[in-house]
């Protein structure tokens, strides 16, 4: 019997979601905890990858079981057992062909950054103390939405087929000392999310104009791009599936 985990996480002691073979992934950690209350071997498999010291709200994970679960218990185990920086949200059982990377419809992502230096937010936000113009990164950010090819701001090295990306939402918003950059789109590259801030970083600067922004897009070319900023402003914060796949 298949079951879809909801989990959160801070991801800054982890070396990402995946398993690696000399640094601890998360989902390492939960495969771990898991086998060990369960009394086999589970594998589990994720909605996607976070790269290191990103941090998730919200993400999903499937995982195939001979018996059924009691979910309520089942939650409270495996949280006393998990270090403090991982939680188990909900478990849901699915349809035996449900898959938690391929069925997902929608994802997420927020980008946090700090304009006054806090230390209470070391590893939760980035911190960049020059003056920005958000009404022009807004005006650049609307060129992102639509379905277009994202090569200038994907990591040259990655196993996918293509690097088109449908994308639903691309916003900017300030909350006080915060700055929140919001994006939605069906699949996401990796280092994608890390490289839009930074150019769009640099529109707001005045490094570069909107025009210039788009061009960047448009030349399919990661060396025309900005700067990846740092994972720690990172956030995955929603998946979302269609709901004919839960039982």
């Amino acid at each position: 019997m298949r079951y879809f985990f909801e989990i959160s996480y801070n991801g800054s002691k982890y070396h990402g979601w995946q398993n690696q073979t000399n640094a601890v992934g998360v989902q390492q950690v939960v495969e771990d905890t898991l086998s060990k209350l369960m009394r086999e071997k589970i594998e589990i498999v994720g909605s996607g990858r976070t790269d290191a010291g990103v941090h998730c709200q919200q993400q999903f994970f499937h995982a195939d079981f001979k018996k059924e679960l009691k979910p309520d218990d089942l939650i409270h185990r495996l949280n006393a057992f998990l270090p403090r920086d991982i939680a188990i949200r909900s478990i849901q059982k699915v349809k035996p062909d449900a898959h938690a990377r391929y069925d997902a419809r929608v994802r997420s992502y927020q980008y946090c950054i700090t304009i006054k230096k806090d230390p209470l937010l070391i590893g939760r936000a980035f911190y960049f103390f020059k003056p920005v113009n958000v009404a022009r990164m807004n005006e650049a950010a609307s060129f992102l939405v639509g379905r277009h090819d994202f090569t200038s701001f994907s990591k040259v090295k990655t196993d996918v087929n293509h690097f088109v990306c449908q994308v639903t939402k691309a916003t900017w918003k300030k909350k006080k000392e915060l700055l929140v950059f919001e994006i939605t789109a069906n699949r996401f590259l990796r280092g994608m999310v890390r490289a839009i801030v930074g150019t769009l970083l640099d529109v707001g600067t005045g490094k570069i104009s909107v025009a210039e922004f788009q061009k960047i897009m448009e030349s399919q070319n990661r060396k025309a791009a900005g700067m990846n900023v740092p994972a720690e402003g990172l956030y995955l914060t929603r998946v979302k599936y269609k709901k004919g796949i839960f039982l």
